[in-house]
């Protein structure tokens, strides 16, 4: 039993060397940066007392929960048609609907722009129809829009994968019960689906809180939290806010992720 426990713990030191190292020193010394300044402590106050501030935590909570809510509705509709649906072209689909992965925010910035911007497809289009130009690229619209593109990759890969394994005799017996293809989706198909949302939904709402490449590349218009930090880095050389706010932005983050991971076990321990 000794033997076996000074194994554990040898196996054990490299990964809590990393975590020490590259997770709990840094965010310790954001912490003390944080409360270094002028104010002290009180500036991890500011994110309330500071209207700002406030007013960009709100919208950054408010499109992150809007790009969760609009990812997970596009992607459970068609994770489950590509789940069960085999078609010609349904393989470079679902490589299609998955290559913003492979992009880094900046590049989906410049797409949004491409489509939505001052000379973008939109904007001619609308032009040409009704002689106006239609541009939101930059504005919180077109963040929404380019939050939702690259969620949408992360999430139907799961919802599929999760589709793969809904028990199809569920829904069978639900319908040789008599029930509508609304109650078969409601009752059957979406709680079958719900650790899939939940955990997707999650990622989605992590990523949106904290992106930064999109918000920069839109930023004309955009107060989101992440470019109040960077701005106030860089262009105000406020350290000790900077600091604070980004100490805040990662509770809240890491607050929702855990909220999220026990609603997760809890419902998977139901569904056992």
């Amino acid at each position: 039993m000794r033997r076996d426990t000074s194994l554990l713990f040898l196996l054990m030191l490299p990964a809590a060397a990393f975590f020490t190292a590259f997770f709990l020193l840094p965010v310790v010394h954001l912490a003390l940066v944080g409360a270094s300044g002028k104010d002290g402590a009180a500036a991890y106050s500011a994110i309330v007392t500071d209207a700002n501030y406030l007013r960009a935590l709100i919208a950054t909570l408010g499109i992150s929960a809007a790009t969760t809510f609009l990812t997970l509705v596009i992607s459970g509709f068609a994770g489950v048609f590509l789940q069960r649906n085999v078609f010609p072209g349904r393989s470079a689909l679902v490589a299609m609907l998955t290559l913003p992965l492979a992009f880094p925010g900046v590049v989906v910035g410049f797409m949004v722009i491409i489509l939505a911007g001052r000379q973008g497809l939109i904007g001619t289009i609308s032009q040409a129809l009704t002689g106006e130009k239609v541009v939101f690229a930059y504005s919180m619209a077109g963040l929404l829009m380019g939050y939702v593109y690259f969620s949408i990759p992360r999430t139907i890969l799961t919802v599929m994968a999760t589709a793969e394994k809904l028990d199809p005799k569920l829904e069978e017996a639900a319908r040789s019960l008599g029930a509508s293809t609304l109650r078969v989706v409601l009752d059957v198909i979406l709680p079958g689906l719900k650790p899939a949302f939940i955990s997707a939904g999650a990622i989605c709402f992590a990523t949106a809180m904290g992106a930064f490449g999109t918000a920069f590349t839109l930023a004309t218009r955009i107060d989101v939290l992440p470019m109040v930090i960077y701005t106030e880095f860089t262009l105000q050389a406020n350290i000790a806010v900077a600091a604070a706010l980004s100490l805040v932005l990662g509770l809240v983050t890491w607050a929702a992720l855990a909220v999220a991971r026990t609603a997760a076990g809890s419902t998977v321990a139901a569904a056992g």
